[in-house]
């Protein structure tokens, strides 16, 4: 399999940026951003075009059809959508793994704070990711070492916001189709505008683009209902978000209280107690499965707590944008453009929703 034909030298010049930035920031980042070029350039170089597998008769059918549908919704993300036209999702990869990356959240034991990392391009980050479990693993084991809370969480898939052509992958194809349609079209819309260290406007915004792009491909397809089913769905879990929020606050006004250490800690191990209560009666009447149901099987910690944002807090603020826009989508983009410009408080308060 050839490489696209601009990956050699953008990979080059990435690694020397890289290297540089590690060089300076010490041997530690140097190991960090190592394998973080290995694990990018090995999924590129693995990636086979979608049209040539197609065409391959030793390739499942089950598979190509699957391939088939990303390469439906792939034209119909540029073509209806307006969202870039290039190589991204026109190429595949086995993994042969359940997640491509693994995210390292950590947090003090007596703060939801989450410990931040910085990075070139993309900004301040509440995560670190590794493209090998156990390296994500030991990572994980130092900070705790530190007496920090930590979490590690596989990720099945995510955004390279235009650098390279993001493959499609093992780890997301098998998904229901209103589940891929919209992974495509969010992470799709990442490389339309994406503002450095603001996580809210940037998952709001995509968020946005994936809920109307799945309204219109169902419509399209003359199935509606799947698309409302699917609002529902991303309903329940924002109110799952809601909930764990709502916890947030309650575990930063005990972290700020005036008690002991050793006062506070029963605290937070009560208060996360009734969390999973909460959430368990709230799921016991939502018939349909969340992707935060295996998130509050686990032990929870700081950490688990710290890793959740307001990351959709703005989707209605950006509905209302594109409805001023009388639905059409490239002024959205634009509108949505400028006001990426803007400083933070001010992009924020346009898309407020009371």
């Amino acid at each position: 399999m050839v490489p696209s034909a601009r990956f050699p030298t953008f990979l080059q010049t990435l690694i020397l940026v890289i290297l540089c930035v590690a060089l300076l920031s010490g041997c530690a980042s140097l190991d960090y951003y190592g394998q973080s070029i290995r694990g990018q350039a090995s999924l590129l170089l693995k990636a086979q075009p979608i049209n040539e597998l197609l065409a391959d008769p030793a390739i499942d059918r089950q598979i190509k059809a699957k391939l088939h549908r990303v390469l439906k919704l792939r034209r119909f993300a540029s073509e209806v959508l307006a969202l870039p036209d290039n190589e991204s999702y026109t190429r595949y990869v086995d993994l042969h793994r359940s997640y491509v990356v693994w995210n390292v959240f950590a947090a003090p034991a007596l703060s939801v704070v989450p410990r931040e990392w910085c990075f070139p391009v993309v900004g301040c980050v509440a995560y670190r990711g590794y493209f090998a479990e156990a390296d994500a693993r030991t990572f994980a084991a130092s900070l705790a070492g530190q007496g920090l809370d930590v979490f590690v969480g596989g990720v099945t898939a995510y955004s390279t916001l235009g650098w390279f052509d993001d493959p499609m992958l093992n780890t997301i194809i098998n998904r229901p189709e209103a589940e891929l349609a919209g992974l495509i079209f969010h992470e799709l819309a990442h490389q339309v505008v994406y503002v450095s260290g603001d996580s809210a406007f940037n998952e709001s915004f995509a968020t946005s683009v994936e809920l109307e792009g799945a309204r219109r491909w169902f419509e399209r397809l003359g199935l509606p209902q799947q698309s409302r089913d699917y609002r529902y769905k991303k309903a329940i879990e924002q109110e799952l978000i809601d909930l764990i929020m709502d916890y947030r606050g309650r575990l930063e006004v005990a972290y700020r209280g005036e008690a002991t250490d050793k006062e506070k800690l029963i605290e937070k191990k009560k208060l996360i107690a009734e969390l999973k209560t909460d959430y368990k009666k709230m799921r016991k009447y939502k018939k349909t499965q969340s992707a935060y149901d295996g998130w509050f099987a686990q032990d929870l910690n700081n950490a688990h707590i710290a890793s959740i944002g307001t990351y959709h807090q703005f989707v209605k603020g950006f509905e209302r944008l594109l409805a001023d826009n009388g639905g059409e989508l490239p002024a959205f983009y634009a509108a949505v453009r400028k006001l990426s410009k803007k400083p933070a408080a001010e992009r924020h308060a346009a898309l407020t929703v009371d």
